[in-house]
């Protein structure tokens, strides 16, 4: 018996109702900041990702989806969203328009982790770019964006954590003190951090083994170590987010797990007892873009796990609204009844109005008793008599009332049944 891959999930009908209303929202935050949806392959070149997010990082080393295909080429599955995009701004010559460009995005992404409540190897993301602009008020207008996001969806009780993390300038004398610090506990740091002591020094901050984060806090703080313009930034996108009144903590062992950043990162997360899983986080990469072969743009941007969001919503007990089904059952008496009752039914949905139609051979008893099943308000009853008369039975489910109607008034008095999709709001009503 097959079942799906560990790490994936079906995301079943009476699921989708949290997923069309995060979506909704999401695409509701980002014309509200003007940002732009784009979509790139779910697949790219292996190296794009290799020299992006960092040879050393755990997600290139353990976590990516890579294999060669037919024309020996190596891919990956993406990973994230960030390196793709920049691809994209790159080869389709977007630093010709006028710069930042805002754009979002929701993917897939493919990661081989363990998994766990809220992490899948198949996950999906809601994220934002903004490329082309070093203004630390864009930095606040990304964190301003997921933070209304958040809000947007009724969830409470989030902290936003906020660090910097230099720069070439200032960041490789702060790694090599952090290095010396760190070198004298290297008998005791957990495996994975051992590892990182040679190839990935920051990252030294951000394990979450209990040893390892005693060893951390008496680490020396990058913020303590900033050059001028990297101090700059971090007192302005502290003193603009008091502006607009959105609180936050400083951690200086937030680092992010992108080799891509600098300056400004941030996690947004829950405020539950024990809670070290974030809802979404990103931070500023000046240089990603030169390092994919682009010119050198300055750009800023987050990632917000849709899971993880659906799990925090279900845990704070917050209802969403239903996608809308349809409220009209349309049953027959007799085989001559189904053939003008498959008719009735394409001319009331052509009309807009939500409408299911009795399958099978049950008799119009069973037929009436699924109409209650699926909770139909009304009933359109095509019996044979009525049809020699022109005419048909249409029936109020809640209050068991019913009249003889012409055939040709049916669509006319079930106006105000429809429901469908609408690309500006997907889980709403025509």
């Amino acid at each position: 018996m097959y079942k799906a891959p560990r790490g994936t999930q079906d995301i079943l009908p009476p699921e989708q109702s949290y997923w069309c209303f995060v979506s909704q929202k999401a695409q509701e935050i980002c014309q509200l900041y003007g940002y732009k949806r784009i979509e790139t392959p779910m697949f790219e070149e292996a190296g794009l990702f290799q020299r992006g997010i960092g040879e050393g990082t755990d997600i290139v080393e353990k976590e990516m989806y890579t294999f060669q295909d037919h024309g020996g080429d190596l891919m990956t599955l993406r990973p994230e969203g960030t390196a793709s995009v920049c691809r994209a701004y790159i080869e389709n010559g977007m630093s010709n328009l006028p710069q930042p460009v805002r754009l979002y995005y929701m993917a897939d992404i493919f990661r081989y982790e363990r998994p766990q409540a809220g992490r899948y190897r198949q996950h999906h993301q809601f994220g934002c770019e903004a490329i082309g602009d070093s203004d630390s008020a864009l930095d606040v207008e990304i964190i301003e964006l997921i933070w209304r996001f958040y809000a947007s969806l009724g969830l409470e009780n989030l902290t936003l954590q906020l660090n910097s993390i230099g720069c070439p300038i200032c960041r490789p004398d702060y790694v090599r003190e952090l290095s010396e610090y760190y070198s004298q506990f290297s008998n005791v740091l957990c495996p994975n951090c051992k590892t990182r002591l040679a190839r990935n020094t920051l990252r030294l901050l951000d394990c979450k083994e209990e040893s390892c984060r005693k060893i951390a806090h008496d680490a020396p703080k990058i913020a303590e170590r900033l050059c001028s313009d990297c101090d700059t930034n971090f007192q302005q996108v502290k003193h603009f987010l008091g502006e607009i009144a959105i609180p936050f903590q400083i951690n200086p062992f937030l680092v992010r797990g992108l080799d891509y950043y600098t300056r400004t990162v941030f996690e947004i997360i829950p405020q539950e007892e024990g809670a070290q899983t974030a809802l979404g986080g990103g931070g500023r990469y000046d240089l990603l873009i030169e390092q994919l072969g682009g010119k050198p743009v300055p750009a800023i941007g987050f990632a917000a796990g849709m899971e993880r969001i659906i799990l925090n919503l279900n845990k704070q007990g917050i209802a969403v609204p239903l996608i809308p089904e349809p409220k009209v059952y349309v049953a027959h008496a007799d085989e001559e009844g189904k053939a003008q009752a498959v008719k009735l039914i394409a001319a009331l949905r052509q009309a807009g109005i939500g409408a299911m139609l009795a399958t099978g051979s049950r008799s119009l008893k069973a037929q009436l008793k699924k109409a209650n099943a699926i909770g139909a308000t009304e009933a359109v009853i095509l019996g044979g008599d009525e049809l020699k008369r022109g005419t048909v039975v249409l029936r109020n489910m809640a209050e068991g009332k019913q009249e003889e109607i012409p055939l040709g008034e049916v669509a006319k008095r079930l106006q105000g049944y429809g429901v469908g999709y609408d690309r500006n709001n997907e889980c709403g009503t025509l």
